[in-house]
């Protein structure tokens, strides 16, 4: 059974490196004493190991130990042995094109839908839908495909946000790219706000934190859903 938090960000403005979620995640790891952390999404200005020592000072707390999945030689036998994964932020399009350089892509969607629970943030969020096409990030590297873990049924768009009325930029907002997408696709995208997550329990599929997300379906107007709604049946 599937078992995820799926968030729009690893850090809110003023706050630490995961500090708004820790009440969520130490009842989401119960149990849990070891965690492997995927820090393939940054591109550069911190190192694997620099990645995971944050990742690993986040969760000593919680009293679970952290180690990096660049440390194994068999990638895909340590996500398969990994107790819990942690996919952290950076860029979708590097962060796919390692999935599949290391032959992992599978073996994480495997691991995830036997019951391993799955942390994701951002780049790690954005690997959960269908597709990674609804990704702010720009393309720095091409990935063998676009298509990801499939884990939920529709696309994300984190760090969801919302056209700045005082502003007097002229270009693209969110919403005029999403649509731009629906020319094309017709896979719905739920615009996650910064401090919000999705909660997955099994099939059930849950919006949590403070706001209200944004869904994007092609060919109808975007609708504004509530923290607490279920998002099960999107499709």
């Amino acid at each position: 059974m599937k078992k995820m938090i799926i968030a729009s960000t690893s850090t809110l403005h003023g706050g630490g490196y995961l500090d708004y979620l820790l009440p969520t995640l130490t009842e989401f790891f119960k149990g849990r004493r070891s965690l492997l952390f995927v820090p393939y999404a940054r591109p550069g200005g911190i190192s694997h190991d620099e990645y995971t020592q944050r990742v690993r000072d986040a969760f000593a707390p919680l009293g679970i130990s952290v180690t990096g999945l660049h440390e194994y030689e068999d990638a895909a036998a340590a996500i398969a042995k990994a107790e819990a994964i942690f996919t952290g932020g950076g860029n979708t399009f590097l962060l796919v094109t390692q999935l599949y350089k290391n032959n992992v892509m599978n073996a994480l969607a495997d691991a995830v839908k036997t019951g391993t629970p799955y942390l994701g943030s951002s780049a790690g969020s954005n690997v959960t839908g269908l597709t990674m096409q609804t990704t702010n990030d720009m393309p720095i590297i091409y990935p063998p495909s676009f298509q990801t873990l499939g884990l939920i049924p529709f696309n994300l768009n984190p760090h969801y946000l919302d056209p700045d009325l005082q502003s007097k930029h002229m270009g693209e907002t969110r919403e005029t790219r999403i649509k731009e997408f629906h020319q094309f696709n017709t896979i719905p995208v739920l615009g996650l706000r910064e401090g919000s997550w999705l909660e997955v329990s099994g099939d059930k599929i849950t919006l949590k934190g403070d706001l209200q997300a944004r869904l994007f379906r092609q060919g109808k107007d975007p609708e504004e859903l509530a923290a607490g709604s279920d998002l099960s049946g999107l499709r």
